[in-house]
C-alpha cells in the first residue's frame, strides 16, 4: 500500500481559481495515470453490471490493471532490487492471482485504490514544494541602490552585495536584510515576526527583506547576502525540517514487510511442496491462489482506512481539513500543543482596550477627536482607533490639513483645535509643566508594561489621554486550552515571535504558565525540538509565514485557515479553516475514537484470515466460500468504519472535551 508521509500536505485551503488546480493536477503523470485507471474501473463495474458480454468487461478491468498498476508494480520490483519486500508487489501479486481465478473485479479494485493513494501523494508532494519556492517571491525582484556618487540605479535584488546602500521608498518592499542608516518609518514585518503592528524603524534598526515599508523613506546598509538573509532561511528550515522529519506510516504498515514476506513464503510452499508430492498442477495452483486471496490485507487494509477517511470527513464538514489518514492517526498520539500567539491565540488585529482620559476632557471626546484625526490614515492604529468611534456610535468631524510623521503618529485640525495622536515620544514635546503630563507617563507605562500599545492624544499641544490598544484573544482560547490539558495531560505552551509582556498578559488569559517570547522562526524550531525530548509528540497551531519552518518540525502542524499563509496552511498537516479553535480538541478525541475502531477491526479481519487460512491448510476451502468470507470481513469492517461520517460521533468528540 502507498504509505504517505505527514510532511506532505494536500492542496491549501486558499486554493487559486478552478483552472490553475486543473492545469497543475493533469500536469502531474500519476493523477492522469489514475484517472485513467478510475475511469476503466467504473467502466467494467457498469459493463458487468449491465450483462455485457464476460470478454467486454474483462477487457476493461484488464487495462485498468495496466494504467493503475505498472507505477507500484515498478516501486515493488525496485524494492525486490534492494532486498527488500512490501505490500506494494504484495498487492500487485494478489491482484493478478485474484485475475487468474476469476476474480478480476477484487483485483481491479485493489489497483484502483493503489493509483488514487499515489497520485494524492504526488500532488501533495507537488504542492509543498511549490509553496516553498513561491516564499522566496515575497522578496522583490528589483531594489534601488545608491551609487557611491548619490545617484539611484534599479538592480536585481540577488545582485546586492554587503555595505551597499539601498533606498526603500513607500509602499515597497524590502529587497534585503539591511540596517537603517537614515530616515523613518514603520515597516510591517509580521511574515517574519508576527507581530500584529508595524515596527517603527529609524537609524540604527535592522528591517528584513520581504517586509513591507509604511510611508516613510529609509536609507539602509546591505548586511546579509541574498542566500542568508532571514527570509531566506526560513525556506532552508522548512526544506530541512521536512527532510529530517521521519517517514510516518500507517499502523498495519508498520508490519508490512514481515507479513508480505509470510505470506509470499507460504503460497510458494502451498504450490511447491504438494507438486514435489505428486499433487496435480491445476488443483494445487487453486489451492495456492485461494491461500493468497483469503491471506492477502485487503480486509487489513479496509480495516484501518475507512474509520480514518470516514473521521476524516466529519472532521472536514465541522471545519477541520486534516490532510490525510497517516495525520489523523497521528493526532491521536498528541501529548504536547504548542500554539503561535498573533492570529492563532488572538484574532491578529489590533483593537482600543481601554481609554485613559486626562484633565478635564472626557473618555468619548478624547476617542472622538482622536478618530476624526486619525480618519485619513491607513495605518492599522488609524483603523483601530477609527472603528472604536464607530462601535460606540460616535460622529467623527471632518479633520483639515492632516499630516502624517512615521514613527510619530498623525495631526490634523478637528473642531478648530490641534489634534495629535501617535507614540508616546510625542510626550517629549511638551514642555509646559501641565497637571497632565504626570498622569498620561503613568498611563503609558501601565499599558507597555502589560505589553499593550499606548496611543497618546495631545490636543492644541497639551496631554489629553492615551488610548491602549491591545490585540484580542480570540473567544474559544481559555476554553481550548483547558480541553487540551485535559486531553494531554500537560499544559499547552506559547510560542511566539512578540514581546514578552505582550506574551504574558495574552498567556494569563488564555490560561498557559509556559511562555516562550521574543523567538524568530529559527528559535520556534529549536523550541519545537526542546518539547519533543523524552518521545513527547508535539502539536504547534500557527499562521504565519514565520511559523511555517516550526510546523514543518512539529510531529505535527495545525494551519488557522482564515488569515493562514500559503506556506503555513502548505506546511501543515491539518487546517482550522474556520478559525475554530474548540475544534482541535475535538478532532484529538475523533481521531482516538477512530483509532479505537481501526483497533476493532483489525482483530475482526485478523479473526477472519486465520479463520480462512487455518480451513485452507488444514482441510479444503472451497475457493467460492473463501471468497465471500475475504469480501465479507471486508464489508463487515467497512462499515463498522464507516459510522465514524455520522455527526454523533463529532458530538461525542466534543462531549470527551469538556
Amino acid at each position: 500500500m502507498t504509505t504517505h508521509s505527514s510532511t506532505a500536505p494536500a492542496a491549501p485551503v486558499q486554493a487559486g481559481p478552478p483552472q490553475r488546480l486543473t492545469a497543475r493536477l493533469w500536469a502531474l503523470p500519476e493523477i492522469r495515470w489514475a484517472a485513467l485507471a478510475v475511469l476503466l474501473f467504473a467502466a467494467g463495474g457498469i459493463a458487468q453490471l449491465a450483462g455485457a458480454p464476460a470478454p467486454v468487461w474483462w477487457a476493461l478491468y484488464l487495462v485498468c490493471y495496466a494504467a493503475g498498476g505498472w507505477e507500484p508494480a515498478l516501486a515493488g520490483l525496485r524494492a525486490l532490487r534492494e532486498r527488500t519486500l512490501d505490500v506494494d508487489l504484495l498487492m500487485i501479486v494478489a491482484a493478478i492471482g485474484a485475475a487468474g481465478i476469476g476474480q478480476v473485479f477484487d483485483g481491479a479494485l485493489l489497483i484502483v485504490i493503489f493509483a488514487t493513494s499515489g497520485a494524492l501523494e504526488a500532488f501533495a508532494t507537488a504542492r509543498t514544494a511549490d509553496s516553498v519556492r513561491a516564499l522566496l517571491d515575497l522578496a522583490p525582484e528589483q531594489a534601488t541602490r545608491v551609487e557611491p556618487d548619490g545617484s539611484e540605479r534599479s538592480v536585481p535584488s540577488g545582485e546586492l552585495r554587503v555595505g551597499e546602500l539601498i533606498r526603500i521608498r513607500p509602499g515597497e518592499r524590502i529587497g534585503a536584510d539591511a540596517v537603517v542608516v537614515d530616515g523613518a518609518s514603520e515597516v510591517d514585518q509580521a511574515t517574519i515576526t508576527g507581530e500584529p503592528l508595524p515596527a517603527a524603524k529609524a537609524a540604527g534598526d535592522e528591517v528584513f527583506a520581504g517586509t513591507l515599508n509604511g510611508t516613510g523613506t529609509l536609507l539602509a546598509r546591505v548586511h546579509r547576502p541574498a542566500g542568508e538573509s532571514v527570509i531566506a532561511r526560513i525556506v532552508a528550515l522548512v526544506e530541512q525540517a521536512s527532510a529530517s522529519k521521519a517517514k510516518t506510516q500507517l499502523f498495519i504498515e508498520k508490519v508490512e514487510q514481515r507479513y508480505s514476506v509470510g505470506v509470499v513464503v507460504a503460497t510458494i510452499a502451498l504450490f511447491v511442496m504438494p507438486l514435489v508430492f505428486g499433487a496435480d498442477l491445476r488443483s494445487t495452483l487453486l489451492r495456492a491462489m485461494t491461500f493468497m486471496i483469503v491471506a492477502s490485507p485487503c480486509a487489513i487494509v479496509l480495516a484501518t482506512m475507512p474509520p480514518l477517511l470516514s473521521a476524516i470527513a466529519l472532521a472536514g464538514r465541522h471545519g477541520v481539513l486534516v490532510k490525510s489518514a497517516v495525520v489523523m492517526e497521528k493526532l491521536a498520539d498528541t501529548n504536547v500543543v504548542a500554539f503561535d500567539k498573533t492570529g492563532t491565540l488572538t484574532e491578529g488585529t489590533p483593537r482600543v482596550a481601554e481609554i485613559h482620559p486626562a484633565g478635564t476632557i472626557s473618555g468619548e471626546d478624547l476617542l472622538r477627536l482622536a478618530a476624526a484625526a486619525e480618519h485619513p490614515s491607513e495605518h492599522p492604529i488609524a483603523a483601530a482607533v477609527v472603528a472604536a468611534a464607530h462601535e460606540r456610535g460616535l460622529t467623527l468631524p471632518a479633520a483639515a490639513d492632516f499630516d502624517s510623521a512615521p514613527g510619530r503618529g498623525v495631526r490634523a485640525a478637528v473642531d478648530g483645535r490641534l489634534v495629535q495622536v501617535g507614540s508616546p515620544i510625542l510626550l517629549d514635546t511638551v514642555t509646559a509643566n501641565l497637571e497632565s503630563v504626570p498622569q498620561v507617563r503613568a498611563a503609558v507605562q501601565t499599558a507597555q508594561a502589560a505589553g499593550r500599545t499606548a496611543v497618546v492624544v495631545l490636543v492644541d499641544g497639551i496631554p489629553a489621554g492615551v488610548l491602549t490598544l491591545a490585540d484580542r484573544i480570540r473567544p474559544a482560547a481559555p476554553s481550548t486550552v483547558s480541553a487540551l490539558t485535559g486531553l494531554t495531560n500537560i499544559k499547552p505552551v506559547l510560542l511566539t515571535g512578540d514581546n514578552p509582556g505582550a506574551a504574558a498578559r495574552l498567556a494569563g488569559e488564555a490560561g498557559i504558565s509556559d511562555v516562550r517570547a521574543g523567538l524568530l522562526p529559527a528559535d520556534k524550531v529549536n523550541q519545537v525540538h526542546a518539547l519533543q525530548t523524552g518521545g513527547r509528540r508535539v502539536l504547534l497551531v500557527g499562521d504565519g509565514v514565520n511559523d511555517a519552518p516550526a510546523l514543518a518540525a512539529a510531529d505535527l502542524g495545525v494551519a488557522m485557515g482564515g488569515h493562514g499563509s500559503d506556506l503555513a496552511l502548505n506546511s501543515a498537516d491539518a487546517v482550522l479553516v474556520r478559525d475554530d479553535l474548540s475544534a482541535l480538541p475535538a478532532v484529538i478525541a475523533l481521531s482516538r475514537r477512530a483509532r479505537r475502531v481501526v483497533i476493532a477491526n483489525l482483530i475482526i479481519a485478523a479473526t477472519f484470515i486465520t479463520v480462512l487460512v487455518a480451513w485452507d491448510l488444514l482441510g479444503h476451502l472451497p475457493l467460492p466460500l473463501g471468497v465471500a468470507g475475504h469480501e465479507g470481513s471486508t464489508v463487515i469492517v467497512g462499515l463498522n468504519g464507516l459510522r465514524l461520517l455520522s455527526n454523533r460521533a463529532w458530538r461525542r468528540a466534543i462531549g470527551q472535551t469538556s
